[in-house]
């Protein structure tokens, strides 16, 4: 069963509460032992997802009333990350092993998904995040080495962090999907700032490496018009396009990221200087 988000409109959220912020933007429950969770977002039709599969196998099923497809991967293509113990994915019967922050993309007309673990006591944590597809491209695995990575910022501004770019035009290629990971440095808590947004795309920030005392406060709205939301370790924030998406933590952390929309240039953002933020 997948939960559907309709997310509120550039007016509406400024008058939500706290709780009603978390509802419509947060993704808290991603990951529970033993079980898929999905989500359903009406903007760009984004999926999002976490899987942790223990003794048994979990499948990457379609939701009929919601997708109304025979399987997931019909109309849609899949990034899939793993940010816990060693597991492996088979995809149409390719078994693809996949360590911690190693990513599979998985094409349209993949007709059958199914996640598993090299061992219960520490299960593979699976998040996955999917758009549809009108075109089909290969499934293709790749390790954070093979990724294309540029570091950016400094620690004297307490940003220094080093992206890395897995599914996007130049590397893995994939329809509409942008994906990759994004590591602070010790010592640096803010990503993505200064800050935008992109009016051609939504985006989809999950954030990992917290400990149990450890928070990130994540900034959204428009940019005249700011929102904060307490994440705390493998949650997850759904961006609509009119609306920043940057955060500050108790601590250093990686997080990953995923876009769809009109284009897959990376570099495509509107840019928000520092004074134009309240």
């Amino acid at each position: 069963m997948m939960d559907v988000r309709y997310l509120p409109d550039q007016e509406s959220y400024k008058r939500m509460t706290t709780a009603e912020l978390r509802k419509a933007f947060l993704l808290e429950h991603l990951f529970v032992p033993g079980e898929a969770n999905i989500t359903y977002c009406d903007t760009d039709r984004a999926i999002v997802g976490g899987a942790v599969p223990l003794d048994g196998a979990i499948a990457l099923e379609a939701s009929r009333k919601e997708m109304a497809a025979e399987y997931f991967a019909e109309r849609r293509e899949v990034g899939i990350v793993n940010i816990g113990g060693t597991g492996n994915i088979i995809a149409d019967g390719h078994d693809v092993p996949l360590a911690a922050k190693e990513m599979l993309y998985v094409g349209r007309g993949t007709r059958k998904v199914v996640f598993t673990s090299a061992r219960a006591s520490d299960p593979a944590v699976f998040y996955f995040v999917s758009f549809p597809a009108h075109a089909s491209y290969p499934t293709t695995r790749i390790s954070l080495p093979q990724s294309e990575s540029t570091t950016i910022g400094s620690i004297g501004n307490a940003n220094k962090r080093t992206i890395h770019r897995y599914i996007h035009p130049a590397g893995m290629k994939s329809c509409q999907l942008v994906m990759g990971l994004t590591e602070l440095d010790s010592g640096s808590v803010w990503n993505t700032m200064p800050s935008h947004t992109h009016q051609r795309r939504m985006e989809v920030y999950l954030y990992c490496g917290l400990d149990p005392d450890s928070m990130v406060i994540h900034l959204m709205g428009k940019p005249d018009e700011t929102r904060s939301l307490i994440v705390r370790n493998r949650q997850g924030v759904v961006s609509p396009s009119w609306s920043i998406h940057s955060g500050a933590a108790t601590r250093n952390y990686y997080f990953i990221w995923a876009m769809g929309g009109e284009n897959q240039e990376f570099s495509d953002m509107d840019n928000v200087t520092m004074q134009e933020l309240y």
